[in-house]
Parts: C-alpha cells; structure tokens; sequence
C-alpha cells in the first residue's frame, strides 16, 4: 500500500473567514443530537431499503410529525363525540319538556 505524505504547511490567511456551517440549514429545522434505540433506526433504515432509497432520518421526522398531528385529531374527535353525546343527553329532556307543555 502507497503511503501518501502530508500536505505541507501552507500559511493560510483566516482574518476573513466566518464561523458556522458552509451550506445553509433549511428554515424551520434544527440540527440536534439524539439517542435511539438501535431496533429503531434499523426499522427506519430498512423501511428505506425496502424503498429503494431516502434519508432515514427524513422518515423518522415524519413519523414523528404524523404522531403529533394524530394527537391534534384525536382531540377534534374527542370534542366532535362531546358535543354529540350533550346534544344526545338534552334531546329526550326537550321532548319530555314539550309533552308537559302540550
């Protein structure tokens, strides 16, 4: 095997440079770092296998986006069922109100 030589010094001049990332990050996101189980991002890889390619990382934001809005739903059914069962438990108190009326 060829052992390649390290690059000689070269007098690099930083006084303009900035700090940060050299590609923009997309608005709206933010880079974090997280622990997962290893059964969960190998269910997350596999499911992009499977696919014939992605990001696996893009399908665990969007399991975790459809999880948060299945929340917002299930509050909206809850609400919706609410609604109906004091609609439903007021009904026969109106009929009995207008049989006495009569």
């Amino acid at each position: 095997m060829k052992k390649v030589a390290a690059e000689p010094y070269r007098d690099i001049d930083f006084t303009g440079a900035k700090r940060g990332a050299v590609i923009p990050l997309e608005p709206g996101k933010t880079k974090i770092s997280i622990r997962l189980d290893n059964a969960v991002i190998e269910y997350f890889r596999r499911q992009v296998e499977a696919a014939g390619g992605g990001n696996y990382q893009t399908l665990i934001n969007d399991a975790l986006v459809a999880f948060i809005g299945q929340g917002v739903v299930l509050d909206a059914v809850r609400q919706v069922v609410r609604e109906e069962l004091r609609a439903a438990r007021a009904a026969p108190r109106q009929a009995k109100r207008r049989a006495v009326e009569a």
